[in-house]
């Protein structure tokens, strides 16, 4: 997603002098004082030569594109370390509205964030990433069932290679993988009875603010060999449509189209149960419960599959917590790539990371 207009800071309090002399807090400038009850993202610019480790000044205050001057406060997170010319990323919240509001004339200019990666020291040792690249794909999660449902674990994510400006569009493209896991809990030892293979490339493509249509190529497999590989390569177009409801309420609608190419390994009639098109629409709050539906086939065989999601951040029930009490139901075909003929119906519950 865009990255909103950045804001230099009125006021840097409490930072202590060392990170004081090096580092800079540049906040993401919020549309009002509601948009950042949900949090404000700062980046921590190290403008020096040494690597700083800090967590940023306790307090800054910031002035909001309406005008609204807000004082934020530093949200509780590890303490990064930030390389030279580098950056790390830290969430503040407001804590009070400090005095007049700002007429845009009076407002400060966009400040830019520099190209860089972000250096975090762990147990591990000092690890780097080029964070802001990474973006959520499919959910990450791992719920459990009663019987044959037994686990699914499915890991996802999404990277862009390249800066949002970058020349040629190239900002639009990305790279995916995702990967998904099930684990026969009801069987001794508790093996990993199938895993789905699924890198994609794509380019994403905003229309406007609330539009989006994607072109790319998508991979799935099962990660065997020539006697029992099944292999879906399909060339996509989807596109996705918010619309909003008030009260931070939303409904998202996802249509997808696809063809077919190359080999299908063994599995010449996948097509007959995966279809040549999927629908995906979903209902959330910010902050708040969502509900995801999927639904896939083939007409003309009458065979498909749907998938239900069901998400709600136990932030809301217990403060702190970063990850969503997650529910995913799947009824059909094509679950399992190794099983695709086979018609199932698993419900499970347990955590995810995204959704």
């Amino acid at each position: 997603m865009p990255m909103r207009s950045l804001l230099i800071p009125v006021a840097l309090l409490a930072a202590t002098p060392a990170a004081a002399q090096s580092l800079r807090a540049v906040p993401a400038q919020p549309a009002s004082e509601a948009e950042a009850l949900r949090g404000v993202e700062v980046f921590l610019i190290n403008e020096g030569e040494v690597a700083v480790t800090d967590t940023g000044p306790r307090t800054i205050e910031i002035t909001a594109a309406d005008g609204t001057r807000l004082v934020l406060e530093r949200a509780p997170g590890p303490q990064p370390t930030v390389a030279p010319h580098g950056f790390a990323k830290a969430r503040y919240v407001p804590v009070s509205v400090a005095g007049r509001a700002v007429p845009p004339a009076e407002q400060h200019a966009a400040a830019e964030i520099p190209e860089g990666e972000t250096v975090v020291q762990s147990s591990t040792g000092s690890s780097a990433a080029f964070v802001d690249r990474f973006e959520p794909h499919e959910p990450i999660y791992g719920a459990f069932g009663l019987k044959d449902a037994g686990g699914k674990l499915q890991v996802s994510f999404a990277f862009r290679p390249f800066a949002e400006k970058a020349p040629l569009k190239l900002g639009n493209l990305r790279f995916a993988y995702t990967q998904t896991m099930f684990w026969a809990l009801n069987q001794p030892s508790g093996p990993f009875r199938s895993t789905n293979y699924s890198p994609e490339i794509y380019a994403d493509i905003p229309f406007d603010e609330t539009t989006k249509v994607a072109l790319g190529y998508r991979h799935d497999s099962n990660g065997r060999g020539e006697l029992d590989s099944v292999d879906l390569n399909r060339v996509f177009l989807r596109a996705e449509k918010r619309f909003d409801l008030g009260g931070d309420w939303h409904v998202d609608v996802a249509p997808q189209a696809w063809f077919y190419v190359g080999r299908l390994g063994t599995a010449p009639d996948v097509k007959d149960y995966f279809g040549y098109t999927s629908l995906t629409a979903a209902i959330g709050q910010d902050n708040g419960l969502k509900l995801a539906l999927t639904g896939r086939g083939n007409f003309q065989t009458g065979k498909g599959a749907g998938e239900l999601f069901v998400s709600y951040p136990l932030a809301r029930i217990a403060k702190g917590v970063g990850f969503y009490i997650f529910g995913q139901a799947f009824t059909g075909y094509g679950e399992a790539l190794d099983d695709y003929r086979k018609n199932d119906t698993h419900a499970r519950i347990g955590i995810a990371l995204t959704r």
